[in-house]
């Protein structure tokens, strides 16, 4: 078996279980993408997530303006979104949101080993477990889901690379992206669509009646325009929109839109400073000033001088 095959059938293995075990579903949607993209950009500049998490939200991203070799710096990533939020989980009960975050970082950039992190830096992170995507992609970091309500600031510690060391890495500006997820997606990997997604009409029609199912769901009976009788099954924790009596369209929507998260990506840029260009700027500086000081005293010399002579 090569290994190409090997990675389909982990791939399928894990969609089933998704499918089967809707409890657990929040929990594995980093492997989906882990597993199904090589690379989780697309070439349209898209981060993968959002083909899953259909809603735009926002994200922010807070980097030094530069930085210096082999330094480990903090990347701040903000995901807001309202405390008082819950979203329907895969049973059908109300829970908390959720969170995540990719962050695609310029090659060579990498997670800061835990010897080179500092004391008040492990302390914002240690709650939370970040990890590289692939063992061949050290520089894109994901992290979650983990609990928004403690998780609405995510701190990466990023482990600047050195040119001098890696003839690869040169000394300029690069781009970092990020990606920031809160709430649960709504569709899977397998292309089915989660129960976060409001139930829609198929048919023109008239609601004849409305009938709660003892299992929690709810059964919307719609006599088309033809007389015929069609249902609606509404799965719990969904609210439904309609009442009895009403005439509907195709595609109205006959619940809520369940979806109270939603997936935002944004850029930010970071420059990677030679040090020699820094001291040499100094230099420079002290040149110049030094120059000014004595240019300074040798006017007031100069000035001494003419003085005497007119006082002769």
């Amino acid at each position: 078996m090569n290994l190409k095959k090997l990675k389909q059938i982990i791939i399928l293995f894990i969609c089933i279980c998704s499918i089967n075990v809707r409890t657990y579903e929040t929990y594995a949607f980093p492997i989906y993408a882990q597993q199904a993209y090589e690379n989780p950009r697309e070439a349209t500049g898209r981060i993968v997530c959002a083909n899953c998490h259909l809603a735009q939200k926002d994200v922010s991203i807070e980097v030094p303006k530069s930085i210096l070799p082999n330094t480990v710096f903090e990347a701040k990533v903000t995901i807001p979104y309202n405390l008082n939020n819950q979203q329907i989980l895969g049973s059908g009960t109300k829970g908390d949101l959720n969170v995540g975050a990719i962050m695609i970082l310029p090659n060579g950039f990498k997670l800061a080993p835990k010897n080179l992190i500092s004391k008040e830096l492990k302390e914002k992170v240690k709650n939370v477990y970040i990890q590289p995507y692939s063992t061949s992609k050290e520089n894109i970091l994901v992290v979650g889901p983990i609990p928004g309500k403690t998780n609405q600031e995510i701190t990466f510690p990023i482990l600047s690379p050195d040119p001098t060391k890696d003839k690869n890495i040169s000394f300029l500006k690069y781009p970092i992206f990020i990606g920031g997820n809160r709430g649960r997606g709504q569709i899977y990997p397998t292309g089915d669509k989660s129960n976060n997604n409001p139930i829609i009409s198929l048919y023109d029609g008239k609601i004849i009646e409305i009938i709660k199912l003892s299992n929690g769901n709810s059964e919307i009976n719609i006599e088309k325009n033809n007389g015929e009788i069609y249902k609606e099954v509404i799965t719990q924790g969904l609210n439904i929109k309609i009442k009895t009596g009403d005439y509907i369209r195709a595609n109205d929507l006959l619940t809520y839109d369940p979806n109270v998260g939603g997936f935002g990506q944004n850029e930010t840029e970071i420059v990677l400073q030679n040090p020699n260009r820094i001291i040499g700027m100094i230099l420079f500086f002290i040149t110049v000033t030094l120059a000014q000081i004595f240019f300074v005293l040798k006017k007031k010399q100069w000035e001494k001088v003419q003085g005497a002579e007119i006082s002769i």
